[in-house]
């Protein structure tokens, strides 16, 4: 019996215009890039996205773009001037998903704002990506993921009970903004195909950052209280925490009765288990102070290997702590292909993350190469129908 013919990509035969930069919509076009859609990044003639310049660098290519615009055709393109806004409109006609993450107001002095854009092409999915959303009293402010992070209330949440706020330590508001704007393209597609008709799609990474807040808002809406920090613990179960042991530090995470069992008896202290002021989640958290003592007693007295062999073996839940070289390095990560090596024309070998859920069939490798600055304009004008000697003009004119 033969084997099934091997699927296409999912997005294959998708086309995307990528006019975004630096991060949150250069992501969501990525994720679609991943899954094979043609994705065509438009940047700034000369100079390219801002994240061009951020280090490190390798052959003078930034591995921070390099991540964020993986599997993406190039081209340069000056929006302002006339005959760069005529190539736009001839892009965005033949489109299927714009993304871009421009202040509100900005789309609309170019002229390609979704009003200006849907009657030129009905069925395009447009992806807004801005700070505080299209709408709304904030809408117009500028914001990075600080000012996110900032104003909603995960910061808050963050540090130690006697310590100031804490920024999470990567660009989490940015990220998830460009994970739910390759969502929402995905729905607004699938939409699409039953309606025959686009929309405008529009993701406010305040919006998302606040979605994510699962456990304080279920402390919030459900009346406890606003929720405050407490550094490495959890506000409902407990214990999980961080605890020391004499050459580092692991995570334990127990979340019922029957875990807690385990512990204590992994610890050779079975009768915590009858201990007043641990019987059940309500208490254990209501005296963790008092628990963690006791359980970093055992911690600390021995090896990390050894905390860990004595808690795996008694199937309670507990990790080390890594850096991020030792998580992407590590055998779990290599066997699921976390990080993979594409050949770059200019930075040779080059580290790539694609995103990381898996398919059965998930068709062909998609081509995760990034591109160099404008590296695909000639190929697209000339899919446009531009010839050589019209394009060597448009280059002198400074429009590409």
């Amino acid at each position: 019996m033969n084997e099934p013919a091997t699927a296409p990509r999912p997005l294959d035969g998708l086309k995307v215009l990528d006019l975004s930069r630096v991060l949150a919509g250069p992501l969501c076009a990525s994720m679609l890039a991943d899954l094979g859609a043609e994705v065509t990044k438009i940047e700034a003639p000369g100079r390219g996205d801002d994240s061009r310049g951020f280090g490190p660098h390798t052959a003078g290519e930034s591995t921070y773009y390099m991540l964020m615009n993986r599997g993406k055709r190039s081209m340069t393109l000056d929006l302002k001037s006339d005959e760069g806004a005529e190539i736009l409109r001839a892009l965005i006609a033949d489109a299927d998903v714009l993304v871009e993450n421009f202040r509100p107001g900005v789309t609309a002095r170019l002229g390609i704002d979704y009003d200006s854009v849907r009657e030129l092409n009905p069925r395009l999915i447009y992806v807004s990506i801005s700070g505080f959303g299209q709408t709304g009293p904030l809408a117009h402010r500028p914001a990075y993921d600080h000012i996110i992070q900032a104003i909603g209330g995960i910061m808050q949440v963050t540090g130690w009970p006697d310590g100031p706020p804490t920024r999470i330590g990567d660009a989490v508001g940015d990220v998830v903004a460009g994970v739910y704007g390759a969502w929402g393209a995905l729905a607004a597609l699938l939409q699409r195909g039953v309606t025959n008709r686009g929309q405008h799609v529009d993701v406010a990474m305040l919006d998302a950052l606040v979605s994510l807040q699962m456990v304080s808002l279920s402390q919030l809406l459900g009346g406890a209280g606003t929720p405050s920090r407490i550094g490495n613990a959890h506000p409902v179960s407990a214990p999980m925490d961080a605890y020391a042991s004499v050459d580092g530090h692991l995570v334990i995470a127990v979340a019922n009765d029957s875990l807690f069992a385990r512990l204590a008896a992994a610890m050779g202290r079975p009768e915590l288990v009858s201990d007043e002021r641990f019987t059940g989640d309500a208490l254990r958290v209501a005296n963790q102070h008092d628990l963690r003592a006791e359980i970093e007693s055992w911690t600390a007295a021995r090896s990390l290997a050894d905390v860990l062999a004595a808690l795996e073996e008694a199937g309670v839940p507990a990790a080390p702590i890594l850096d991020i070289a030792e998580a992407t390095s590590s055998a779990h990560a290599t066997h699921r292909r976390l990080v993979r090596t594409v050949d770059h024309p200019l930075a040779g070998a080059v580290p790539i993350v694609p995103q990381p859920v898996q398919f059965s069939d998930p068709g062909p490798e998609p081509d995760l190469v990034p591109p160099t600055l404008g590296q695909h304009t000639d190929e697209v004008l000339a899919g446009l129908g531009y010839d050589a000697a019209r394009i060597a003009a448009l280059r002198e004119k400074g429009v590409l």
